[in-house]
């Protein structure tokens, strides 16, 4: 069956791809993200193809066919249910690594709360994954990557202004992410 779809994650990549392959560190940070997914959804006994497919698409909402608001994690939520993905998949899109705080800032919280906010390991896999991949798809520790971030975006970006109460977030997620990482016990999914 070469050259055929064969999961929904397949069908995520070639969709990331179109709509991201040409945007240089976008895209290869797109890859790491969904390669370090693969892998916490094995660490983590998760569901692969829903964090792997939710990897794949967590930042297509930058493409400018589909940007509309300028607020990717939106944008990219939007046009997945206009295609038919499932909700659970637009949710984990939707409110990746802590995109409810930015959205509060850039007045985007009735738009965002039209999809589901599950708050689940699954949602913090996605997260950890997106918080551990550099721009150009290295893995990083979340603490280079979230001053990274902060530092492109600039002390006066969305990002800058909600990090009060999204910096927080984001590193209680690593924190639990990581304990589960260490321990030697499986994870129910």
């Amino acid at each position: 069956m070469t050259g055929m779809l064969t999961t929904r994650a397949d069908a995520a990549r070639a969709i990331a791809e179109t709509l991201l392959g040409d945007m240089g560190d976008r895209w290869r940070h797109t890859a790491g993200v969904a390669s370090r997914a693969a892998d916490l959804a094995g660490w983590l006994g998760l569901d692969p193809d829903i964090l792997v497919s939710a990897a794949w698409l967590h930042d297509i909402g930058y493409a400018k066919p589909i940007a509309h608001t300028g607020f990717h994690p939106v944008d990219g939520a939007v046009h997945l249910t206009a295609e038919g993905w499932p909700g659970r998949i637009a949710g984990l899109v939707a409110y990746h690594s802590g995109a409810r705080f930015v959205a509060e800032v850039k007045g985007f919280t009735g738009q965002l709360a039209v999809f589901a906010d599950e708050r689940s390991l699954m949602a913090d896999a996605l997260t950890y994954a997106d918080q551990t991949t550099s721009p150009r798809g290295e893995r990083v520790g979340t603490e280079q990557r979230y001053a990274e971030m902060l530092h492109r975006h600039g002390p006066c970006s969305a990002n800058a202004l909600a990090d009060a109460a999204r910096g927080p977030h984001l590193r209680a997620i690593a924190t639990r992410v990581e304990s589960l990482l260490r321990s030697p016990f499986p994870t129910p999914a």
